[in-house]
């Protein structure tokens, strides 16, 4: 396993959000975890990728356990080897396309040149290209997510976590993501955690992990998962 969580357990005052899960992600692997709102998705993945500390049980990022790491530290790794690609995209207001995507990179401190070069084919690469110097402002929001996107990718992470990466997208658009998402995972054999509660989305895991009240209610393996679902769509024409 790649990634690891053992009993994780996680709660908000007295409420509990994640009771004792263990969840295994393998290195290329695309897993889904489904479930209806409130069920602990959003915090088991927080969690996994070091934005929260779990009350109890461990995360382990190979032989790194992550959940005792400082802030500082699982900060780095979320810069370096984990990319996380929010529902709402969380872009700078006031940075331009290229700006945004080139930022783990410049805090990492690659210098200026070389991380937006590297910004710019990560947004010809998902199709936004031409957004490079515009706004956020001034996008769409499947254009504002494909750029979440290429920030999420630019590091070359070996993780990407998607909290409902298409929840404020409409159906084409959300489809768009999801390919060029499915497509930069296998070319790289990056493993992706996605949260969703859209069973559109669920299709192109490999594997579902469905969620309730804080535990694993189900895990099924998909034999062909996100395979099928991308040559479908790239059947319908390369969307853009």
């Amino acid at each position: 396993m790649i990634l690891e969580a053992r009993d994780v357990v996680k709660t908000y005052g007295n409420t509990p959000a994640v009771r004792g899960i263990s969840l295994g992600v393998r290195e290329g692997e695309i897993v889904a975890v489904t479930g209806p709102s409130g069920c602990g998705k959003s915090t088991l993945l927080h969690v996994m990728a070091g934005i929260l500390t779990p009350e109890s049980g461990s995360v382990h990022y190979g032989d790194t356990r992550i959940d005792t790491c400082g802030e500082s530290r699982r900060s780095v790794l979320r810069r370096t080897e984990f990319g996380v690609l929010f529902q709402f995209g969380q872009l700078v207001a006031d940075l331009s396309a290229v700006e945004n995507a080139a930022l783990p990179l410049l805090l990492g401190g690659t210098g200026r040149r070389p991380a937006e070069e590297t910004a710019r084919q990560w947004l010809e690469r998902l199709g936004v290209a031409e957004m490079a110097h515009r706004l956020p402002g001034e996008m769409s929001g499947g254009q504002q997510q494909r750029v979440a996107l290429a920030r999420a990718l630019v590091t070359d992470p070996k993780i990407l976590f998607a909290d409902e990466p298409t929840g404020a997208l409409d159906t084409l658009a959300g489809e768009v993501v999801l390919r060029h998402m499915v497509e930069a995972a296998r070319s790289r054999r990056m493993s992706v955690v996605i949260v969703t509660h859209d069973a559109t989305v669920a299709a192109y895991a490999d594997r579902e992990v469905r969620l309730r009240d804080g535990t694993v209610e189900s895990d099924d393996h998909f034999p062909h998962g996100g395979r099928d679902a991308l040559t479908s769509i790239e059947s319908q024409g390369n969307l853009r």
